[in-house]
């Protein structure tokens, strides 16, 4: 992202794996209320996301983990309907709750969005490593081939905004890159190329537990910041120009 002139940097509220204290509080307004946008990274029930956008009203964007996966098949293509009809379903239906609405959030996994107002490239993929063919779950390959579905959406991005994607979400995090030894722990090699190929300003995770509130939470590979975003994190984005 360009560097811009007299304008604030964007701000974003970065959650993960365990709900924070900080944020689950009735003081949330009071200490989040400049935030731009909510950025999940997985393994947090949705009634968390839908207390967060009920007291901030700012978009929530989130991908699944390997975790808190209750509600994961809403959210994936029905067999023998598409999204849209299924929307129009619930649209058709006049009960308005959080459920119903997917907790107000915006579910990215395995997708490319363009947020207009805040101008800014969004991609997601939730997932860990597979260790025991749970759900959400994926070898080496088969995490190539979901990033590889993602390629038309990020080439209309670069012909039409000269840029691939800003930031991109995942659960796990990149193979040697705050991952740990065990298998359900492993980084994806496929985020590495992903961040070599199309060059997000930052990729942020979670995923990877964090003892240490002090611990160090982030890296840097080649163009790319990653962040582990455990519990909560603000993250100060430049704006585009």
């Amino acid at each position: 992202m360009k560097e811009t002139k007299n304008r604030n940097p964007l701000k974003l509220l970065c959650v993960a794996d365990e709900k924070d204290p900080l944020v689950y509080s009735p003081n949330i307004k009071e200490r989040y209320n400049d935030v731009d946008a909510v950025i999940g990274a997985g393994d947090l029930p949705m009634e968390y996301y839908g207390f967060i956008v009920s007291m901030l009203n700012k978009p929530l964007f989130f991908v699944f983990g390997n975790h808190q996966l209750k509600h994961f098949k809403r959210f994936k293509k029905p067999d023998h309907m598409t999204f849209e009809f299924h929307d129009q379903m619930h649209a058709s239906n006049k009960k308005k709750s959080y459920e119903l609405d997917y907790f107000g959030s915006t579910y990215i996994g395995g997708k490319v969005k363009y947020v207009k107002e805040l101008d800014v490239i969004i991609a997601g993929m939730g997932g860990s490593y597979r260790y025991n063919n749970g759900e959400n779950q994926f070898s080496e390959v088969q995490m190539y081939m979901k990033l590889l579905k993602l390629f038309p959406k990020l080439l209309y991005n670069r012909m039409v905004r000269g840029r691939w994607v800003d930031i991109f979400v995942t659960h796990a995090p990149p193979f040697g890159i705050h991952d740990q030894e065990d298998r359900c722990h492993r980084g994806f090699s496929a985020f590495l190329w992903f961040m070599r190929v199309f060059s997000p300003k930052y990729l942020l995770h979670g995923h990877i537990h964090l003892l240490d509130i002090n611990e160090k939470r982030a890296d840097t590979y080649r163009n790319t910041q990653v962040i582990n975003v455990f519990q909560q994190y603000i993250l100060e984005v430049e704006r585009n120009g």
